[in-house]
This record gives structure tokens, C-alpha cells and sequence, in this order.
């Protein structure tokens, strides 16, 4: 219905050890009602072109951009989810159910060259990319990418030595190093780690090159065109240029006439350079890394949770509006690089924090929604039950009473656009004694009459807002605690037994 509000709530359509079946495009396909019934509004799905590792490739390897599942490069000519025909096929199915498809980008680095080519470089130093170890020496670098598969289609650019900024392995003395080539610099944009980290991974793409430009703006016209995608999660920004996508992103929107929104990894648990990067431009949204830290750091340290500040800090708190906030993803889980994750027993607490309030655009990480064996992660049980109450309850007014660092709540008041709607959160590391942990909340004299049960903890008996507004919430020794309309709760399609 025209002006009612949706609660958004974007699922991370993968994770790091799918199956390399070539199947997945297909299973997003089939579960693309499913997941609108669920809630979900958008799907963020992995990179859909021919990587380095071919099909074992997750797809941050990347190789040839305009093959999407269609070329026989790389030993394959499906990804490791598809082909190209079954990718926009899942596109569609995704968007006839409802749901907005954001496109994984990876623009920062190639990786899996056809041919090497003799340069002049310099080796850098490690921890400070700005300190040069020797002068230009010659070296075989992995830079000339002909794409011999696809033989012209499409686009017939051919990446050389003067595409890219540096290289990782110096084939002719058989060393690995960070190689900086004859005649470019680092831009100065880009996160300052070790110096300066515009390096991270393969051949460096050289976004400062007119050609390289003009390629990509280019490929991505065509991409969102062809694939009509409404939207991009971008890889690895941190190490990018920012004017680079302030500039590539208006070409795109004015390339497709779209809107097309932008979520960015700034892998970095410091607020204030994720603002510098959103800039006043704010051309996009960004991962709220410093959240999932958070949450990291109080599940491996369950006795000193304050809970008061969970969020403080944060970009959720500092930008809500352009804020994607999510409580694991493919880089965190076991194994990874960037691995950091969420204790199982936390993840419905931190789940609660981004899908009940009202701030932020929450993302559900494959793995924890599911539950996949090949990466070592148990589906949160709780999650289908706390999506249906963000999908049906979570509206209306947010209240915070964070007001002990041991015991918080908030309130959503609930909408009259959304039938029974409302909530009433805690979170609770108190241990009770002779008497139950409680909190009494000033529920407003809106609620005065109404009465609440618990769908999610302990407590089981029902909870009266009094002639003042004010109700006693028995929680128990539960951490997490989700009351409902007792009508409300019974409407349940994931109904708790103690409701029925």
C-alpha cells in the first residue's frame, strides 16, 4: 500500500565456501519469494564476473570484467555460481519478487594476467608504502591481461603495464614485495595505513589513467544496463581513490538515469575516517565496521559487556542515514583474513540491535541466516523469529533507555499504519537473586491498558502498562528480552510455545 512504511533489510546472498557447484545463481532464483516473505527488501550478491581461480574464485580475484559465466577463460566457462544466462535470470527473479539486487564491484586490483611484460620498479617497504628500498630496478611483472577467450567481444581493451600502479611478485627474481612502477605515485586519497595503503593486492589498477577511466566508466554503463542491477556494493575502498568514485559514481547514475544505491567497504574500526570518506558528498552508504567490532569484542568477553555504550562510537551513531550495519560477513567468519567472529551466543543480541531499531540499514549475513557447514557456522536460530517482528512490529517511535551499563531497553511504540505493531527490547547481564532481574519502563500514557508478552527469553507471564503509564518487565537471567502485543504475539508465524 502506497505510503506505508517497509522496514529495509538487505541479505548478504553468500559466503566465502559455497560450493563450487556452479549452482547458486540458481538457488537465489528459487528463493527469491521466499526471502520477500521473510522481510528481505534488497540481496547483495558476489561478484558475478570470471575470476583468477576460475571456478573456486569467490570473486575478488578479479580477472575479465565482461565475462560474466560466458567465456571458456580461467578452465571454465561458469563462475563459481553460474553463467551469465542464469545470473540475470536470478536477477530478475529476485526483482519480480519484490527485492532490489546490488552488484558486487571489485574495481581495485586484477589478478590472473595472461602474459608478463619487463618493467621498471621500486620496491617499497612493507609497513611504509612511501619509503622506497632501492631505486628502479628492471622486474617481469603478471600485467598484460588479452583475454583470449572472449576474443574482442564486448570491448577489445587490452590492460598492460601502464594500467596498473604496482604489482606483488617480480617474476624474474622470483620475489614477492610491494613493486611500485616506473612513473606512478600513490594517490594521496586513500587510508593512510602503512603510509599509505592504496596498495592491497594483484596488479594495482591505475584509476588516475585516462584510459583506465574511460574503461571503466565504460564497462560499468554497460554492466548496469545490461545486468539491471539497482544498486553496487563496492570492494575495497579504503584503498581507493575517493574523488575516483565521487566522479565514477555520478557517471554511472547519469549513464543509467537510476538512483542506484552505494554501500562501500572501508574496512577500518575508526569512525572519523569513514566520515572523511563519506565526506559532505555522502555518495554512498558504508559498512558500520566499527559496530561489528563491537560486537566482536563483547562476545569474547561476556562478564564486562556495557552495555550502555554498545553503540557509541559508531557510525550508526554518528550517520545513521548513511549506515549499513551487519554482525558478520564473508571477511569475518573462520579463516579469513579479516577474521572476527561474532560469538554464536551473541549474535541474537547483536542481531536485535540492528534489526529492531530504527536507525540504520541492517544486513543478514548468509551463513548465520542458514547455517552452512563448509564454513563453520550455525544458522542463529533466532533470526527468522526477530526478522518476522522487524517485518511486522518494529515501528514507530523509538525510545532508548540505556541508562545502566549492565541493563538497557528500548521501546518502538508502533505505528497505525501496521496492525499490533510496537516492541520492547532489553538486554540484560544481570544474574538474579532473591528477587528476578526486571526493568520498569515509562511506557507513555499511549500505552496505558496494553498488554505485553515475551516472545523471545524467559519471562512468561503477561506484563500490564498501569493507570501511569508504567510497566514491570520480568526478564529473568535471559540477555535478550522481546515483548509483543499479546495479540501480536499470538499472530506469530514463528510463535513461541509460552504464547501459544
Amino acid at each position: 500500500m502506497a505510503g506505508i512504511q517497509l522496514n529495509g533489510t538487505m541479505l548478504q546472498g553468500f559466503s566465502w565456501n559455497l560450493p563450487p557447484d556452479g549452482q547458486h545463481w540458481r538457488r537465489l532464483a528459487q528463493l527469491a519469494p521466499r526471502l520477500a516473505e521473510e522481510g528481505f527488501t534488497s540481496v547483495w550478491m558476489p561478484p558475478a564476473y570470471k575470476g583468477a581461480a576460475g571456478v573456486n574464485d569467490v570473486g575478488y580475484g578479479a580477472y575479465d570484467l565482461w565475462d560474466l559465466g560466458e567465456f571458456d577463460q580461467r578452465g571454465t566457462v561458469a563462475t563459481k555460481y553460474g553463467t551469465r544466462e542464469e545470473y540475470q535470470i536470478a536477477v530478475r527473479e529476485l526483482q519480480a519478487a519484490g527485492l532490489s539486487v546490488l552488484a558486487d564491484l571489485v574495481l581495485n586490483h586484477k589478478l590472473g594476467s595472461d602474459q608478463t611484460q619487463r618493467v621498471l620498479a621500486t620496491e617499497m617497504a612493507g609497513d611504509n608504502r612511501n619509503y622506497a628500498m632501492d631505486i628502479p630496478r628492471p622486474i617481469t611483472a603478471w600485467t598484460r591481461y588479452t583475454f583470449p577467450g572472449r576474443a574482442g567481444k564486448y570491448d577489445d581493451f587490452t590492460w598492460d603495464y601502464h594500467c596498473f600502479k604496482a604489482v606483488d611478485y617480480d617474476v624474474m627474481h622470483e620475489r614477492s614485495g610491494v613493486f611500485l612502477l616506473d612513473g606512478k605515485h600513490w594517490d594521496a586519497d586513500v587510508d593512510q595505513e602503512n603510509g599509505n595503503f592504496d596498495y592491497l593486492m594483484g596488479a594495482d589498477v591505475d584509476l588516475d589513467d585516462p584510459r583506465v577511466y574511460e574503461q571503466l566508466v565504460k564497462w560499468g554503463a554497460w554492466y548496469l544496463n545490461e545486468t539491471g542491477v539497482d544498486g553496487v556494493r563496492l570492494d575495497a575502498i579504503k584503498h581507493m581513490s575517493r574523488s575516483f568514485y565521487l566522479r565514477w559514481l555520478n557517471d554511472m547514475r547519469r549513464a543509467t538515469g537510476r538512483e542506484l544505491f552505494c554501500v562501500g567497504e572501508y574496512w577500518l574500526a575508526d569512525t572519523g575516517r569513514l566520515l572523511w570518506y563519506l565526506g559532505e558528498e555522502k555518495a554512498m552508504s558504508l559498512f558500520d565496521v566499527p559496530l561489528h567490532y563491537k560486537f566482536y569484542n563483547a562476545s569474547q568477553d561476556r562478564e564486562h559487556i556495557d552495555f550502555k555504550h554498545i553503540l557509541s562510537g559508531t557510525l550508526l551513531e554518528a550517520d545513521p542515514i548513511h549506515t549499513v550495519t551487519f554482525v558478520d560477513n564473508h571477511d569475518t567468519q573462520p579463516d579469513q583474513a579479516l577474521e572476527s567472529t561474532v560469538d554464536a551466543w551473541f549474535k541474537p543480541i547483536a542481531y536485535s540491535l540492528i534489526l529492531l531499531r530504527e536507525q540504520g540499514y541492517p544486513c543478514v549475513f548468509f551463513a548465520d541466516l542458514y547455517g552452512l557447514p563448509n564454513d563453520r557456522i550455525t544458522a542463529v536460530a533466532e533470526l527468522p523469529l526477530l526478522l518476522e517482528i522487524r517485518r511486522r512490529f518494529a515501528f514507530g517511535r523509538q525510545r532508548d533507555f540505556f541508562d545502566d551499563y549492565d541493563l538497557v531497553a528500548w521501546v518502538r511504540d508502533g505505528s497505525d499504519h501496521h496492525e499490533m505493531s510496537g516492541c520492547v527490547v532489553i538486554l540484560s547481564r544481570r544474574h538474579g537473586g532473591e528477587e528476578p532481574v526486571h526493568k520498569t519502563i515509562d511506557m507513555g500514557k499511549e500505552h496505558v491498558g496494553s498488554r505485553w508478552i515475551c516472545v523471545l527469553g524467559q519471562g512468561h507471564d503477561e506484563v500490564e502498562v498501569d493507570e501511569e503509564g508504567s510497566a514491570r518487565f520480568v526478564v529473568g537471567d535471559a540477555m535478550l528480552s522481546v515483548f509483543l502485543r499479546v495479540e501480536a504475539a499470538r499472530s506469530l508465524d514463528n510463535i513461541p510455545i509460552s504464547v501459544k
